[in-house]
């Protein structure tokens, strides 16, 4: 299986000692497989951008060397008209955030792929068109 892992999964990554982050064992075996590459990953073109933008805000000490090693995981980034194409349709219909929308849309393009989300707002809107699970739905051992 392919994983699209969205900035509210992996920011978990970074924020995994506040106390009340919740699905960081989850995340945190994401993050284990794709350093392992015992999982494939894809992502949208934005990923390092959003977590860039993210981390400066969360943690601005820390920000440079976090997106470094996020450069090191060398997660793949897919990048076609059709996923634009896709994501906009999706942010129309659902009245959402273009940036959520493009790792959707590329687990919709990808063969295998499925989009980890922790954000349950996005996930209530998103279910119906498929290829999306809950972090903290997801099992372990997947």
């Amino acid at each position: 299986m392919i994983f699209v892992i969205d900035a509210s999964v992996a920011m978990k990554w970074f924020l995994r000692f506040r106390p009340d982050e919740a699905d960081v064992p989850q995340a945190l075996a994401l993050l284990d497989q794709a350093a392992c590459g015992l999982i494939q990953v894809a992502q949208p073109p934005h990923f390092y951008a959003e977590m860039g933008a993210v981390l400066a805000r969360t943690n601005p000490d820390m920000a440079q060397a976090n997106l470094r090693d996020l450069w090191e995981l060398d997660l793949g980034i897919t990048d076609t008209p059709e996923i634009y194409a896709t994501a906009l349709t999706l942010a129309a219909r659902m009245r959402h955030h273009l940036f959520d929308t493009l790792y959707h849309a590329v687990a919709l393009h990808t063969p295998g792929a499925v989009l980890i989300t922790a954000d349950r707002r996005y996930f209530a809107k998103a279910f119906p068109e498929g290829h999306i699970r809950l972090l903290s739905e997801w099992i372990l051992a997947e």
